[in-house]
């Protein structure tokens, strides 16, 4: 059966889903997109990345006439149409395209799932190494704290940690605070106490980041949310970065510095099960939610 995509409100093959060339996502970047993760058929916190979706759709003024309701609609026709439960999703809302001036541009919203294919084991089990990202993240850009569709500078900052066999690649502010990673947020562990950059630093406030912090706090853990310096960076005893479909990751290398003793610290493993059981939690079967 040909994988289905959800593409201004219809179903259609991908083979066959068309965007306009005056599409202002596709000319200029503007769009924003979600990431999302579903398990045993249930998205995980769904509304929370409608949430910021919508949040940031109004900031960007990136007008379109899509709501909460109608989005969890369509996410979960993607996924029932390509008989999919535990899948990668991604939802990327455009600016669209105008046929004449005096005309409102009409959004373009395309929905996309695929089989979820996990990280490795070994990442989880012996922790990965990051890099430092050469560039620096400007604090008055307006789109930071967004995830907008102008996402080169991250791909490629990316790549490169990739060709040094890194997984992930951590940039600085142009002020030199510890923002985030291309792909994920970042947390420090010293002294026992959890920490973690600010979103008004600005990052994104990711969904995995959320949960962490929520979990921290329900579980009476120390969260300090403050400006970070690459002295804090270095001088952490763990360090691990979240994002959805990666969750909790440890980190026990930056560039040639070990992180503790080389190896996942207990503070992690111990936020990673309580974010492994929240999901687990959370994920029913849809019908159950």
């Amino acid at each position: 059966m040909p994988e289905k995509v959800f593409l201004n409100d219809k179903l259609v093959n991908i083979e066959d889903a068309r965007i306009p060339a005056g599409d202002g996502g596709f000319l200029y970047g503007s769009g924003l997109f979600e990431t999302m993760r579903s398990c045993n058929g249930t998205v995980f916190r769904l509304s929370d990345h409608f949430d910021r979706l919508l949040a940031s759709a109004k900031a960007l003024s990136i007008e379109h006439s899509y709501t909460k309701q109608s989005l969890t609609e369509a996410v979960y026709k993607v996924l029932k149409t390509n008989k999919l439960t535990d899948a990668r999703l991604r939802l990327t809302l455009s600016a669209g395209s105008v046929a004449r001036s005096d005309q409102k541009p009409i959004a373009t919203l395309l929905i996309t799932a695929v089989k979820l294919q996990p990280y490795p084991v070994e990442y989880y089990n012996k922790g990965v190494l990051v890099v430092l990202c050469r560039w620096r993240q400007n604090v008055s850009d307006p789109t930071c704290g967004h995830k907008t569709t102008s996402y080169l500078p991250r791909m490629l900052a990316l790549k490169q940690a990739h060709e040094k066999k890194a997984a992930e690649a951590l940039w600085f502010t142009t002020d030199g605070r510890l923002a985030e990673g291309c792909i994920s947020n970042v947390f420090l562990v010293k002294d026992s106490r959890l920490f973690s950059p600010t979103t008004n630093t600005p990052v994104l406030p990711g969904i995995a980041r959320k949960t962490v912090c929520d979990l921290a706090i329900s579980n009476k853990m120390e969260l300090v949310e403050k400006d970070l310096s690459i002295d804090d960076l270095l001088s952490a005893d763990e360090a691990f970065i979240t994002n959805v479909i990666m969750q909790v990751m440890p980190v026990v290398g930056i560039e040639r510095h070990t992180v503790g003793n080389g190896k996942p610290g207990a503070i992690t493993q111990r936020v990673a099960k309580y974010y492994e059981d929240f999901f687990k939690s959370n994920c029913g079967r849809k019908d159950e939610a």
